[in-house]
């Protein structure tokens, strides 16, 4: 049986779904994010608990912090998820924006230290301090 079909999850189940560590499942657990459900010392996770790890997952994936999942996790129940899709829409944007000013700043500061880097090599080729073939050499190496 596959797991969309399954009611019921072991953590073995959702490590091996979700490529997570146990210590994590019991990190959300102990977060609030995540309430399996207590057969002794088993934990056994419902299609919730499953649905939940895959938002939890996602939303880290997209660099939403715990508050910030938490807050979506928690407006799932209020009006069938309508406040929940709005909430996510406005935060999804929000953390785009972030992101693409993110890669504009990485992409500058690439930028900037490629050309320091051909600046000093310029440097030491005017100094005869590397010979053209090994530069290259230890350029390819590196790089």
């Amino acid at each position: 049986m596959d797991n969309d079909q399954k009611q019921v999850f072991t953590p073995t189940d959702l490590r091996k779904e979700f490529g997570v560590t146990a210590r994590a499942l019991r990190f959300y657990q102990v977060k609030g994010l995540l309430n399996p459900e207590r057969d002794g010392l088993a934990r056994n996770y419902d299609r919730r608990d499953r649905a939940r790890l895959a938002l939890i997952l996602r939303c880290k994936r997209f660099g939403l912090t715990l508050q910030e999942i938490r807050k979506l996790l928690d407006l799932y129940d209020v009006d069938k998820g309508i406040t929940q899709r709005r909430a996510s829409l406005e935060m999804l944007e929000a953390q785009s924006q972030h992101l693409q000013s993110q890669i504009a700043e990485m992409t500058q500061g690439l930028e900037e230290l490629r050309e320091t880097c051909e600046e000093i090599r310029q440097i030491q080729r005017e100094n005869g301090e590397i010979e053209s073939g090994l530069e290259h050499r230890s350029h390819a190496a590196k790089g």
